[in-house]
């Protein structure tokens, strides 16, 4: 989050590059993602019109220094007493989904994971769909 710029938004065509070890990851955001991105970008041009920051998460401090990062130490310290680490809320996340949807190509378009880590949270998540039959 704190590397996503706003090119990587691609709202119009409902989807978000994340780019992540030197890879580039298409996310295509549910209803929800998409509509509260396209609120927060409104916001955020309401104001501050003027800003050069390519970020689409920015405060008043980082609104005008265009070197530093919207989110830092202060978001990460904040979710650290909880236990919680962003790849733990991610991993359940995806849990989640997959307990719901059921469906690998849905995750993978979603969370931009591999169709391999799809089919492994969709077997995590309903193992007796996806036993194999005894013979």
């Amino acid at each position: 989050m704190r590397h996503l710029l706003l090119t990587d938004l691609d709202l119009s065509r409902e989807r978000i590059v994340v780019r992540r070890a030197g890879k580039r990851h298409v996310v295509h955001p549910g209803e929800l993602t998409h509509r509260c991105s396209s609120v927060w970008l409104r916001e955020q041009h309401r104001r501050r019109p003027v800003t050069t920051n390519p970020h689409p998460l920015i405060n008043r401090w980082t609104a005008v220094d265009t070197t530093d990062l919207p989110i830092g130490i202060t978001f990460t310290a904040t979710s650290r007493p909880t236990g919680l680490t962003m790849p733990t809320l991610r991993q359940d996340r995806i849990r989640d989904e997959a307990f719901e949807a059921d469906d690998p190509l849905h995750l993978m378009r979603l969370f931009g994971i591999s169709s391999h880590t799809a089919t492994r949270y969709i077997t995590t998540a309903r193992p007796e769909r996806t036993s194999k039959l005894p013979r």
